[in-house]
């Protein structure tokens, strides 16, 4: 079992949920950027899931960046988007900041937030 335990500062929506990963992204327009300094995981994920996330975050920044070209994310608004794919949910928001997108990843086993998912 592979367990990391991030120290500092928490990144991404949530913190109530673990294991989780979260992150703040960098948005250019309708292109995300992911710093793995601005990135941290709260509690403990198995290597499957691991493997699993590494395979599966590339996919969520896709639909993250498709989700902004139609505005269903928006720079200048505080509105929730959330996705699921590979048993696993994102949840993303811009928290209304220009240049940024907060996300948090678990997988789908853990309750997820009562936000309805968007496609």
């Amino acid at each position: 079992m592979t367990q990391i335990h991030s120290s500092g500062m928490t990144w991404g929506l949530r913190n109530d949920i673990t294991p989780s990963f979260g992150a703040r992204l960098i948005q250019q327009g309708n292109k995300l950027y992911f710093l793995a300094d601005r990135a941290s995981i709260s509690g403990e994920f198995t290597s499957g899931q691991c493997r699993t996330l590494d395979k599966t975050f590339p996919r969520f920044i896709k639909q993250l960046e498709l989700a902004l070209k139609k505005g269903l994310l928006d720079k200048s608004e505080n509105r929730q988007f959330s996705t699921t794919l590979n048993g696993w949910i994102c949840e993303a928001n811009t928290l209304g900041t220009f240049g940024y997108v907060f996300v948090t990843v678990y997988p789908s086993s853990i309750p997820a937030s009562g936000i309805g998912e968007i496609p």
